[in-house]
């Protein structure tokens, strides 16, 4: 039987449970639900509550499309969905005035997709080895939290298209305000996440609002270029009230249109909304640079010094597009006319001969195919985590790795994929998808000491893996896989091939 540990927020008391050691409090409001009158509004302060709230079970998960099944029960959300969704979770070892390190996750989903409770995301085994705090939250989804109505509805609706990161930085308040209550330091919060929670965290680096509420900043697999513009952003409005069929001097009435028909405009918008290549979108909704709450580029902004002072670890995985590849039943017979014309669809004109040039140069035994995942994983991923740690590093401490371990899912075929890291961050690897055995354990065992002393110290070397020097001018990048080793200039030739193509035209999925 789990004992019941009570602890007290500004918005009252809530009551969790002690498991395995650490104390666990589940689905606390942070925000007022943004429902009714508050749909699509930037979030409220909670409404208090009398008595002791229950804190022993996940809080709804956010509203989102059916995304299907996914690569591992593990990484699918727990619970009921619901547009009332604004909750956190804590992890701690103790209800003390200790002041542990914050560790702030955000999870991934493509903006539309995900939650804080999916199983993989279980902070126990991070909180136990590093006497640390861990938070997880929900946040907006999708059109609820990220889909501009502000012109569409002549303001009627104001939402900015970034409601969902507006979310998150209540979250980051909440903990400001109350995260001493359950043994840990406001004064020493990193946030971390991965894909979309990374690229959310590249934009928390550059909004205004979010300024001194994080100090450390961990982004697996995402940085800091997967934004709209507000032209596409307003565009995707347009076409989505032609989806729903409301007028915009109607659109008082979208507050009143129920979730599911909602969710199912959003699906069709996709299908009308392809990318470039004519091919589905994987984030039609995302931030929007908006000129106020995301006033610039998030990268340019981080340039100038928007995130100055605040330590990165910033790193992706070796195989990225492998995941996504293996859903493309176009791949297999891509030849090198087509690898061709993929490529043009994303990049300027005249640059797409050269990229695939020095791809094939580097790996000459390679496929179109297999040309064109690795391009995919360098435009996405690496080469806007790359150009963020350049930004970032000369305003404060920046450290890269690169994730080498290979899934053995699909026989092998996944390599060292998309979302692979995270089992091994969380300790909760399982063998079908993440591996297993002595050299796993001690991966993991590495990766989530590097964090909790990248946490508690702004720097992540430690005695399992040695220094870990700064990216710098000498491109240090630690490689985490079989063997743990710091490499200069990885990939150097493929990077380079990327230096003539702007911002704009990376990190966009």
């Amino acid at each position: 039987m789990t004992k019941k540990i009570i602890a007290e927020t500004i918005s009252g008391k809530v009551e969790g449970a002690v498991e395995g050691g650490i104390n666990i409090f589940k689905g606390i409001p942070y925000a007022a639900p943004p429902v009714g009158v508050r749909r699509w509004l930037p979030p409220a302060p909670p409404r208090p509550w009398q008595g002791v709230r229950s804190a022993r079970a996940f809080g709804n998960v956010a509203a989102q499309m059916d995304s299907g099944p996914g690569i591992s029960k593990d990484l699918e959300p727990v619970g009921p969905q619901s547009e009332d969704c604004l909750f956190l979770n804590v992890w701690t070892p103790a209800l003390n005035k200790a002041a542990r390190p914050v560790l702030f996750w955000v999870h991934g989903g493509a903006f539309s997709m995900g939650s804080a409770s999916e199983p993989m995301y279980d902070g126990g085994s991070l909180a136990a080895r590093g006497d640390t705090v861990i938070v997880s939250i929900n946040y907006r989804l999708g059109v609820f939290g990220f889909l501009r109505l502000k012109e569409a509805t002549g303001g009627a609706i104001p939402s900015t298209g970034n409601e969902g990161l507006l979310d998150q930085i209540a979250a980051l308040e909440w903990v400001r305000h109350n995260i001493a209550a359950f043994g840990g330091d406001p004064g020493n919060v990193t946030v971390f996440g991965e894909s979309a929670g990374a690229m959310s965290i590249g934009c928390l680096m550059a909004m205004p609002a979010a300024r001194g509420l994080f100090h450390k900043a961990i982004l697996q697999s995402g940085a800091a270029n997967t934004t709209l513009s507000s032209g596409e952003a307003i565009g995707f409005a347009e076409e989505y009230l032609n989806v729903l069929g409301v007028s915009p001097g109607g659109a008082g009435a979208l507050r009143e249109l129920p979730v599911e028909r909602l969710l199912g405009a959003e699906m069709e918008l996709r299908r009308r909304v392809p990318s470039p290549a004519g091919r589905p979108r994987l984030t039609l909704m995302q931030p929007v640079v908006d000129g106020d709450t995301l006033p610039s580029l998030p990268i340019e902004a981080i340039r100038r010094g928007s995130a100055a002072g605040i330590s990165l670890l910033a790193g992706t995985n070796q195989e990225e597009w492998k995941l996504m590849a293996s859903m493309d039943p176009d791949l297999p017979g891509l030849d090198k006319a087509g690898l061709l014309n993929r490529c043009e669809d994303f990049l300027p004109a005249g640059r797409a001969a050269g990229l695939v040039e020095a791809y094939q140069k580097a790996r000459p035994a390679a496929t179109p195919g297999e040309i064109f995942t690795a391009i995919q994983t360098d435009r996405v991923f690496r080469i806007p985590a790359i150009r963020l740690l350049e930004a970032q590093g000369k305003h404060a401490a920046a450290y890269n790795y690169l994730f080498t371990w290979k899934s053995p899912a699909m026989g092998g075929q996944l390599g060292s994929c998309h979302v692979l890291e995270v089992g091994f961050v969380f300790g909760l690897y399982k063998a079908d998808f993440c591996g297993a055995g002595p050299a796993a354990d001690r991966l993991s065992a590495n990766v989530q000491q590097a964090w909790l002393e990248f946490a508690r110290t702004g720097d992540p070397g430690h005695p399992g893996i040695g220094p870990w020097p700064p990216y710098g001018a000498g491109r240090s990048t630690m490689l985490l896989g079989e063997d743990r080793r710091v490499e200069k200039a990885v990939f150097e030739g493929e990077r380079q091939a990327w230096d003539a193509v702007p911002d704009i035209c990376i990190g966009q999925v």
